[in-house]
């Protein structure tokens, strides 16, 4: 089985089914998108100060819970099933099992995302009894409408779903080619897939045992720090969630569009060995503050998340060499003249390019968060969300934007209506993110807090470095604006590219890796192996920290018993009438022995 498809047929020709699916899951995504950039303007002008007439003060949390659903779960996950999918029917070159339960897990998603979105942009409108004012981290105190966990839930469990709709259609085409080595590109979907069921099931869990019930009144508290863990048990890893597309994309795609081929299959999935085994057991470092947790839990989680740097360090490694040998390939010579013959004006490559350096950087502020003694210095200010601005705002973001510029005709056969306006629209994003981004940073730096809709304090001045604290809104604002104008930009080029005529001739395989799959060993491909290993190192890292806070305020929280306090009045008359049977049974027993005896 080769690893490309044949040249003259686009994925749309070989398998519609799938073409569909793919374009809807993505459609879906930009949908997430636009409102959660239209929300980012709001919150961005209000907080900054430039324009506080949209929203109250109070609505802020609403715009700002919003902004962090709608793109942090929505438009990634949403693009994810649809890049997966592709992935996987392309690298297979088979079609999925059963395009059913394909419609059944997308569907399912949709209207889990709408129940939760419902419930958030409700508390906008004052007559409407339900809000959800919880933020990205809906963890307890805070408290949503039932309908926001209730639809969190059906979201999850349809990705589940997603999940074990790839598995099926691996293990059907596995029997037909019992000899042949996972395609990189389906090994890429799965490892990330066994990532998501042991991160999600800790979110899952808090969700159904303690948020939803909580929120129906079953139980009257819960232990926040307990659900506060459960969430970032899942959090951290939600990250490499996110990030793990793009990286398929930079291995498998870049390349490519660079002229060239990727450079080490085997590094790749070494990579995503590592990112399997190595991205949930660190989830700790965020709570670094949280007085419930032993400060050496604290340090081992940090120990644990500077081991994250390898397969980020691999990740450059064999993408700029890739890139590189694409370069050389065109006529590029100089130890950095060849950077002038890559294709720099297709927004494709441009794009991922970009979100690549902007990587790099989230990476070295990264390195702060993950370290406990320089952390406390940043934590809960506006560096934190400059930061994961640069992640999942960027690499992730500008990676998938520009990577649509280079699917989409494969998946519709239709070319983009502007790669002008695409380039421009990618770099726009880099220069909005790159001003935006620096200024929260250098807020962070001078204390200012994240999460505040007005962050200016009554007699308190911010004190001067890298520029004053209005003229950092200011950048702030302008940074922004431009990332809105971009994602207006990008939603109306693909609209327009929708209306475009069908044409023939849009297939654009990808070529094999210099270093192939045959390079790798065989233990590469054993994902058991890696899955059982990661289950033990979460075991490892979460099941001690996690009795001490059930010992310490209880699983319902203090003064709350083992079991959930809306079952005691069910559970009281099944004990009153189970005595009897259980009198009746000891005084059997002990006539039996007296006969034995």
């Amino acid at each position: 089985m080769s690893d490309a498809l044949e040249g003259d047929r686009s994925f749309v020709d070989k398998f519609p089914q799938e073409a569909r699916i793919v374009r809807s899951a993505l459609l879906g995504s930009f949908l997430a998108l636009f409102l959660g950039a239209v929300f980012g303007i709001i919150q961005t002008l209000h907080r900054t100060g430039i324009f506080r007439g949209i929203i109250s003060s109070t609505d802020y949390y609403t715009s700002l819970t919003a902004h962090g659903v709608f793109l942090a779960l929505s438009f990634t996950t949403f693009f994810l099933v649809g890049l997966f999918t592709w992935a996987l029917t392309r690298s297979l070159d088979r079609p999925l099992i059963n395009i059913k339960i394909t419609w059944t897990w997308y569907l399912m998603m949709a209207i889990g995302m709408t129940m939760t979105g419902i419930s958030i942009l409700a508390g906008l409108v004052d007559s409407i009894e339900m809000s959800a004012d919880v933020l990205f981290t809906f963890y307890a105190p805070l408290q949503a409408h039932p309908m926001f966990y209730a639809g969190l839930a059906v979201f999850i469990v349809g990705s589940w779903i997603a999940g074990a709709d790839w598995f099926r259609t691996f293990l059907a085409w596995k029997r037909e080619h019992p000899d042949e080595r996972i395609p990189l590109q389906t090994f890429m979907v799965l490892t990330t897939m066994a990532m998501w069921y042991i991160a999600s099931s800790a979110v899952a869990a808090s969700v159904l045992i303690f948020l939803l019930p909580w929120s129906l009144g079953f139980i009257d508290q819960v232990n926040p720090t307990l659900t506060r863990t459960l969430f970032w048990f899942f959090g951290h890893p939600v990250v490499y969630f996110w990030l793990m597309p793009a990286y398929l994309l930079w291995y498998t795609v870049l390349p490519k569009l660079a002229g060239g081929r990727l450079f080490s299959d085997p590094l790749a999935r070494v990579v995503f060995v590592l990112f399997l085994l190595l991205s949930t057991p660190v989830g700790i470092h965020h709570q670094y503050l949280d007085p419930g947790i032993a400060e050496g839990f604290k340090f081992i989680s940090m120990t644990n998340t500077m081991f994250l740097l390898l397969p980020s360090l691999l990740t450059a490694f064999t993408v700029v060499a890739s890139v590189e040998y694409g370069a050389r390939q065109r006529g590029g010579t100089g130890l950095l003249g060849w950077l002038t013959d890559l294709p720099w004006r297709k927004p494709e490559f441009t794009g991922m390019m970009l979100a690549g350096l902007m990587f790099a950087a989230g990476g070295f502020s990264g390195m702060v968060n993950a370290g406990m003694n320089i952390n406390y210095m940043i934590h809960n200010t506006i560096w934190v969300p400059g930061h994961f601005h640069l992640t999942v705002g960027t690499a992730v973001a500008l990676t998938f934007m520009a990577a649509t510029y280079w699917i989409w005709p494969q998946i519709s056969n239709k070319p983009i209506y502007s790669r002008t306006i695409g380039l421009f629209q990618v770099v726009l994003w880099f220069i909005g993110m790159a001003l935006m981004s620096n200024a929260m940073h250098a807020q962070g730096i001078l204390g200012v807090p994240r999460r505040t809709a007005e962050p200016e304090y009554s007699g308190f001045d911010y004190p001067t470095m890298f520029g004053g604290f209005e003229e950092l809104n200011i950048q702030i604002a302008i940074g922004g604006t431009l990332l809105f104008v971009s994602t207006v930009l990008f939603i109306a080029n693909l609209v327009l590219t929708m209306g475009n005529p069908k044409v023939s001739g849009l297939a654009d395989p990808l070529p094999p890796a210099l270093s192939g799959p045959d390079d790798a060993p065989q233990v590469l491909d054993n994902l058991r192996l890696w899955v059982g290993i990661a289950l033990t190192l979460v075991v490892l890292a979460y099941a001690l920290p996690i009795a001490a806070i059930i010992n310490r305020g209880g699983l319902l929280g203090s003064g709350v018993g083992t079991y959930p306090v809306w079952l005691a009045p069910a559970l009281d008359p099944l004990l009153n009438a189970v005595a009897p049977l259980a009198d009746t049974v000891r005084d059997a027993a002990a006539a039996l022995v007296g006969v034995v005896r």
